[in-house]
C-alpha cells in the first residue's frame, strides 16, 4: 500500500465502527454490540477504507481488531443485507462482493500486523474477518461457525476457501466451509484456527499486549516478513527463494538492521527505527 496520498484529508470519524491509536497500535472495535456487530454495508466499506489509511498514516505498526459487548461478530446483518441483496441486480451484488473481498485483502496487505481479538461468536463474514488476521487470541466463550453454506451460498466466501485450508489443513477447512457447524474456542485452538487461548474475558487484554510488543519491534522486518508470508503461498520454491533473496539484501541496507549491531556491540536493546 503506497504512502503517498492526494488531497483528500485523514477521516476524523467513522461511523461504523471504533478508531483509537496509542503509541503505534490501532485499535479498531465493531461497535454494534446489540446485534452482535453484525457488519452492515457501511461497516464493510469503513473496513476497506480504513484500513488503507491507516497504512498511508506511517505510525501505525500493530492493529487490533475486536468486538464490543457479548462477541466477536455474527456476520453480515440478517436485514440490512440477505435481505438488501435479494433486491439487486447482478452487477450491483458483484460490487458488493468485490468489498467485502477488498476488506479481506486489505488485512492481508497492510503492512503491519494485525492481532484478532475472539470472544463469543465470529460467524459468517467475522469468522474470516479473524482468519484473515496475522495473530488469532480467543477466550474460552468463542466460537467460529463458516455458516456460508447454512444460507445457500458457498462456502469460499471472502477468500475462506483460499485462507483456511493454508491455516488448518485441507481436510478440516473441508469440512468447516462445507457444513458450516460450530467450531469451540478448544477446537479452534487444536487445529490450529487459534494462536493463543486465554482465560475467559482476557481476549482483549492479550491482544494489545501482543499488539504492543509488535509495535515496539522492527516494523519494517515485521512488514517484509507478512508480506512474504502471502506472497510467497502459491510459488514454488525457487521463486521463493529469490524472493527472500532480494528481501534480505534491501532490509541488510536498513537502519535497523545497522542498529542491530550497533546496539549488540554496545550490550544494549536495539532502539528500533522502523526504517
Amino acid at each position: 500500500m503506497s504512502p503517498f496520498t492526494g488531497s483528500a484529508s485523514r477521516t476524523q470519524q467513522w461511523r461504523h465502527l471504533r478508531l483509537s491509536l496509542d503509541a503505534g497500535v490501532a485499535t479498531v472495535t465493531l461497535d454494534r454490540p446489540d446485534r452482535l456487530n453484525a457488519l452492515t454495508f457501511g461497516a464493510y466499506a469503513d473496513l476497506r477504507d480504513l484500513l488503507p489509511e491507516l497504512a498511508r498514516d506511517g505510525s501505525v505498526r500493530a492493529l487490533v481488531l475486536g468486538g464490543e459487548g457479548r462477541g466477536f461478530c455474527s456476520g453480515g446483518d440478517v436485514e440490512a443485507i440477505i435481505g438488501a441483496t435479494l433486491g439487486m441486480d447482478t452487477g450491483r451484488l458483484l460490487e458488493f462482493n468485490r468489498m467485502t473481498g477488498h476488506v479481506v485483502r486489505a488485512l492481508r496487505e497492510c503492512p503491519f500486523p494485525v492481532v484478532a481479538a475472539v470472544h463469543g461468536v465470529a460467524a459468517g463474514a467475522g469468522a474470516v474477518l479473524a482468519l484473515a488476521a496475522d495473530f488469532r487470541i480467543a477466550d474460552p466463550t468463542a466460537r467460529f461457525v463458516f455458516l456460508f453454506t447454512k444460507v445457500g451460498l458457498s462456502g469460499g466466501d471472502m477468500g475462506a476457501a483460499y485462507l483456511l485450508p493454508r491455516v488448518v489443513g485441507l481436510g478440516h477447512a473441508t469440512r468447516l466451509l462445507m457444513l458450516g457447524e460450530p467450531v469451540a474456542a478448544a477446537e479452534a485452538e487444536r487445529i490450529g484456527l487459534v494462536g493463543e487461548l486465554v482465560e475467559e474475558g482476557g481476549a482483549d487484554a492479550a491482544a494489545r499486549s501482543l499488539a504492543r510488543r509488535l509495535a515496539s519491534g522492527p516494523a519494517l522486518a515485521h512488514a517484509q516478513t507478512k508480506a512474504l508470508l502471502t506472497a510467497e503461498l502459491d510459488m514454488p520454491l525457487a521463486a521463493s527463494l529469490e524472493l527472500d533473496a532480494a528481501t534480505q539484501a534491501l532490509l541488510m541496507t536498513s537502519a535497523d538492521y545497522a542498529e542491530f549491531h550497533a546496539a549488540f556491540r554496545a550490550r544494549r536493546p536495539p532502539e528500533w527505527q522502523g526504517r
